[in-house]
């Protein structure tokens, strides 16, 4: 199995509502890519809720196979999601780790 987190903050300036929205859209546009992907096992897109985080936004997602993440990261839906992603956030930051 493969981990990947990838974790942003929104860009300077937005507002809570807009924060709100952002991440509603990016939930919207990121986690069905599940059903697209043979060996995706989850995608969830999880907003900022408590004060000691430092960032904004996470992408946590598990996939049976690293050949499954790199599908997934080429998938047409993950390449238009990611467009509108890079629009409203900035400092991404990106692990990926093999489990059992």
């Amino acid at each position: 199995m493969v981990k990947h987190i990838v974790l942003w903050n929104f860009i300077e300036g937005f507002s809570d509502r807009e924060k709100a929205e952002a991440s509603a859209k990016m939930k919207a546009l990121l986690e069905p890519i599940k059903e697209l992907v043979p060996g995706a096992v989850e995608i969830q897109v999880v907003q900022n809720q408590l004060a000691s985080s430092n960032r904004d936004i996470a992408l946590i997602s598990i996939f049976e196979t690293v050949e499954a993440l790199s599908t997934y990261q080429n998938h047409p839906a993950h390449v238009e999601a990611g467009k509108y992603v890079r629009s409203v956030t900035c400092n991404r930051a990106c692990i990926d780790y093999e489990y059992l």
